[in-house]
């Protein structure tokens, strides 16, 4: 890779790894080869990328305008370099993805297993957050593509993939565990276990369009942790059916009487300028889906 690309990772690297030390590791260089290389390119530029403390790295006000620019220029070279191999019959490159832990869990494994069989030269590189932490991935270049809930904001291309139906878990012993089908009223007033990180979720808004008031205990977007205390009696929770699935947990699993559900898409930022890579992924999912 040319040098002054290899600065420019290592910035990109610095920053998302929060620390010279973590971002060598990465790259596989000696830390004070990235903090060089970091500060070459600040004494070319003349400006400041990075404030520096005892807890790592931060970007300066300087900083933050360029990095979508320097991504831009990896994720360019990322493509052409990708493309040359794929005209040179070379079957490699890197998929980057955003993603949440039911996907991630229980529908990516099986198509990376078929997908690395037919390409072995391709890399993965999965990054686990909630809708708002993959939408902002994939507006900065961050990932290639990402899974999301519908509707999405607008400015990114999207497929739509699939509808996961929301259920009860609750303990074994619990009253509502004798029904075979739940109302949405009968959560009113039951100690909850909440879905939810940082903006608002499929949970909530169910709660507050059926006007549901349960009494929140725990807030968390680890779903194995409701799954968990549920078991030991703790409260209830309403978790996709997708991660429901293969759990180690003794929990009671119910439908609501009137099915909920949200709708996952894969969503990019310009379809058109997808790497090869990603769009024997894309392929891949697809077909999986149908």
């Amino acid at each position: 890779m040319d040098k002054n690309l290899l600065k420019y990772l290592a910035f990109v690297e610095t920053i998302e790894k929060g620390s010279f030390t973590k971002a060598a590791e990465s790259l596989n260089y000696a830390q004070s080869s990235v903090s060089k290389m970091i500060g070459d390119l600040e004494k070319e530029w003349g400006i400041n990328l990075l404030q520096r403390n005892k807890k790592g790295v931060c970007l300066t006000p300087t900083g933050e305008q360029l990095l979508p620019l320097i991504r831009k220029i990896l994720n360019d070279f990322g493509e052409l370099e990708a493309r040359v191999n794929h005209i040179n019959g070379i079957q490699s490159g890197i998929v980057r993805i955003g993603t949440f832990s039911s996907v991630a869990i229980n529908w990516l494994p099986d198509i990376f297993a078929r997908f690395q069989k037919d390409y072995p030269g391709i890399e993965y590189e999965m990054l686990l957050g909630d809708y708002a932490e993959v939408e902002k991935w994939i507006a900065e270049g961050r990932v290639d593509c990402g899974f999301l809930r519908l509707p999405v904001n607008g400015g990114l291309d999207v497929i739509a993939l699939k509808r996961d139906e929301y259920k009860v878990v609750l303990p074994m012993n619990h009253p509502l565990a004798q029904k075979s089908e739940i109302e949405y009223k009968d959560l009113d007033g039951q100690t909850f276990l909440l879905l939810e990180h940082g903006g608002k979720t499929e949970v909530s808004e169910l709660l507050e369009k059926n006007s549901v008031h349960p009494k929140i205990r725990f807030t968390t977007w680890e779903d194995f942790a409701i799954m968990s205390m549920a078991e030991k009696g703790m409260g209830i929770g309403v978790l996709p059916e997708m991660i429901l699935k293969r759990i180690p947990y003794n929990i009671a699993i119910r439908p609501f009487r009137e099915p909920y559900y949200r709708e996952i898409a894969l969503a990019m930022k310009d379809k058109n300028k997808l790497t090869p890579a990603a769009i024997k992924f894309i392929g891949y999912l697809e077909d999986s889906i149908q």
